[in-house]
C-alpha cells in the first residue's frame, strides 16, 4: 500500500502491526542503549575500531530490510511504549481521570546536553511528541500537524530520572486545537509548553 492510499492524505495515523516480532521491543531498548554508549563511551582506540565494526555489520544486516514508513514497525507497534518509535523520548502516558495525559518521561544519557542537564532539543522533541499525543487522543482526531510550538525553560531538567507529565487541551477554535503541558520533578515545575495544532483537511499533507 502506497501513501497516497492512505486516507488523510499525506498525513495518516499509524496502522497496527505485530511485524518484528516479540523481540521488537528488546531490539528498540538495545538501539537505545547503543545510543547511551556511543554518547558516553572513553575507550581504547582498539574497542572503537572494534565497536564500529560490529555497528557497520548490524548496519549491513539490516539494509536490505529498509521499508518505507507505511511498513516498517517503528512507530506502528501499539503494544509498545512509544509505539515501539526509537526516535520518541521514553514516556509512559494516560488519560487521567480529570480528562488530562498524564505519566512519567526519561530522558537518557543520549539526550544529554552539558552539565548533566537535558538538551534543549530534546525537550522540544518530548513537547512536540507529547502534545500531539494530548491533542490526538483527547479530540479522538489523528489527523493534525504541529503550526506553534512555544516552551519556557524554567530550570535544569536531569537525564537519568524518572520525571512526570502533565497536559491537556487549553480551548478549541474551529480546526485550531490550543494544547499546553508541563515536565515536574514530584512537584517542581522544570519546563512547560503550550503548542498549536492545525486539524488537517481531508487530503491534506
Amino acid at each position: 500500500m502506497t501513501p497516497a492510499t492512505h486516507p488523510g492524505g499525506g498525513f495518516n495515523p499509524p496502522e497496527p502491526t505485530t511485524k518484528g516480532g516479540p523481540d521488537y521491543g528488546r531490539f528498540v531498548d538495545a538501539v537505545r542503549t547503543l545510543q547511551d554508549h556511543a554518547r558516553a563511551a572513553d575507550a581504547p582506540d582498539a574497542v572503537i575500531t572494534e565497536a564500529a565494526d560490529l555497528i557497520e555489520k548490524v548496519s549491513a544486516l539490516l539494509a536490505p530490510y529498509e521499508a518505507d514508513e507505511w511498513h516498517s514497525p517503528s512507530g506502528r507497534r501499539m503494544d509498545l511504549p512509544n509505539r515501539g518509535n526509537v526516535l520518541s523520548v521514553p514516556v509512559n502516558l494516560v488519560v487521567t481521570e480529570d480528562g488530562r495525559i498524564g505519566g512519567t518521561a526519561r530522558f537518557r544519557r543520549f539526550h544529554l546536553g552539558r552539565n548533566g542537564a537535558v538538551h534543549g532539543g530534546a525537550l522540544g522533541l518530548l513537547f512536540d511528541s507529547l502534545l500531539g499525543f494530548t491533542t490526538a487522543k483527547l479530540t479522538k482526531s489523528p489527523f493534525q500537524r504541529t503550526a506553534h510550538l512555544g516552551i519556557d525553560y524554567r530550570k535544569i531538567v536531569p537525564i537519568e530520572k524518572e520525571l512526570r507529565v502533565d497536559a491537556g487541551i487549553d480551548r478549541i477554535d474551529g480546526r485550531k486545537i490550543f494544547v499546553s503541558g508541563r515536565l515536574l520533578d514530584g512537584d517542581e515545575l522544570l519546563t512547560e509548553a503550550d503548542a498549536l495544532f492545525i486539524r488537517l483537511k481531508p487530503g491534506q499533507p
